[in-house]
């Protein structure tokens, strides 16, 4: 799609950003495994960054998603996979349905100071018994007076440490589990900062890669919610989660582009200094062949993703484009995070390399956000090839 000077504008704000505030600072957070969430969405929400697509009177600029998925290619710029992925929690997975279908007071309690940076957000879908399975998931809500109280726990939960509130799937009823489901605002502590009584921070996990990024295992024992915090209609959480699933796969497509660009501008540039047998690496013909054969992958994924995007701002159902775009933005991240790395020799098995980082973080891209195999059966069910409902006589 055409972009834009606004666009372009946008970019070049949010680039001097990650280029001043973020990237000289990857690898101490990296080294720690936690960046200071509150301070960094501070900076970005004072710029307007975290609620670009948000209504303009919660803080938001008001703009079509065309400027989020601006954001979320630029934000591929950032030195490493985990500190994108937690603003594209803040951004594009734990408030799009509360921004859509929340409550005045919901909004203004979540959404605003999300917006702002005032507020860490967090996502509670994943479960340990569930994970790209959303309909098995175990926590309930169940109603006592004006409240929900919440029992069970929250699994792989991005920002999960730092988060002030979360925005929580579970089930609010016995019926069918594609029609039982609430999301609902919950928030996690009390005025001083502490957690509130029954919510408990498990664990922070650690990870094989997206290391600066905190992620938590949650508890929860009959913690109180008001009802007014339900995100729409009760029974409708299920449907507002594929939703927000739908922005979370696009938005993971275009996040990687520009991380997988840097992974081969970063392999030719130490491929043409390392020598061997005589002559750089890069002379190698089955070397540039290969970079090249990436690159022309690269370039043909990025012209996919951005007709997604286009065909979504003009109103088309793109659920078989997202999932197709998120399968492949996790098999084409492996392919060129392993095949530069290759090249890169023994240099490209230290933690030290911008290539073994990579190597690391893309990986998540095959499993978080529905895993390759749950796109592939989207897909399939699309195509209407999917057994037990097929479109085949």
């Amino acid at each position: 799609m055409q972009l834009t000077a606004e666009h372009e504008q946008l970019r070049s704000t949010l680039k001097r950003f990650i280029d001043t505030e973020i990237n000289p600072h990857v690898d101490e957070w990296e080294e720690a495994e936690i960046f200071p969430a509150h301070e960094v969405f501070k900076g970005l929400g004072e710029l307007g960054l975290l609620g670009v697509t948000k209504p303009e009177e919660y803080g938001g600029m008001g703009l079509d998603w065309s400027y989020g998925a601006v954001v979320a290619e630029t934000l591929g710029h950032i030195n490493c996979g985990a500190i994108p992925m937690a603003i594209g929690v803040q951004t594009d997975m734990a408030t799009p349905a509360l921004a859509k279908f929340g409550s005045d007071a919901a909004k203004e309690d979540f959404l605003k100071p999300s917006v702002s940076g005032d507020y860490v957000a967090c996502l509670g879908v994943s479960e340990v018994g569930s994970g790209s399975d959303v309909a098995s998931i175990k926590t309930t809500a169940r109603k006592d007076g004006d409240d929900y109280v919440v029992n069970g726990g929250k699994m792989w939960t991005t920002n999960g440490t730092q988060a002030d509130w979360m925005c929580l799937l579970a089930n609010t009823s016995d019926g069918p589990v594609h029609q039982n489901k609430t999301l609902i605002c919950v928030p996690l502590k009390d005025d001083d900062g502490a957690h509130r009584k029954g919510v408990t921070v498990a664990r922070k996990l650690k990870k094989l890669g997206m290391r600066s990024s905190d992620t938590a295992e949650f508890f929860f024992e009959d913690v109180r919610v008001p009802q007014r915090y339900r995100i729409g209609e009760e029974g409708a959480g299920f449907m507002y989660q594929m939703l927000q699933f739908q922005e979370e796969r696009l938005w993971g497509a275009l996040s990687g582009i520009i991380a997988m660009e840097k992974v081969i501008e970063d392999t030719i540039e130490y491929a043409g200094q390392r020598k061997a047998f005589g002559k750089s690496i890069l002379d190698n013909q089955v070397v540039h062949f290969r970079l090249a054969e990436l690159k022309t992958e690269l370039e043909m994924f990025r012209s996919f993703v951005w007709d997604a995007v286009a065909k979504m701002m003009s109103g088309e159902d793109v659920t078989m484009m997202a999932s197709m775009a998120k399968l492949k933005a996790g098999r084409l991240s492996r392919e060129i995070n392993d095949g530069c790395l290759q090249y890169w020799g023994g240099m490209g098995f230290m933690e030290e390399t911008s290539v073994s980082r990579a190597y690391r973080d893309g990986r998540l891209a095959s499993i978080g956000g529905g895993a390759d195999e749950v796109m592939l059966s989207i897909i399939c069910k699309y195509m209407g090839i999917l057994p037990g409902k097929t479109n085949r006589g």
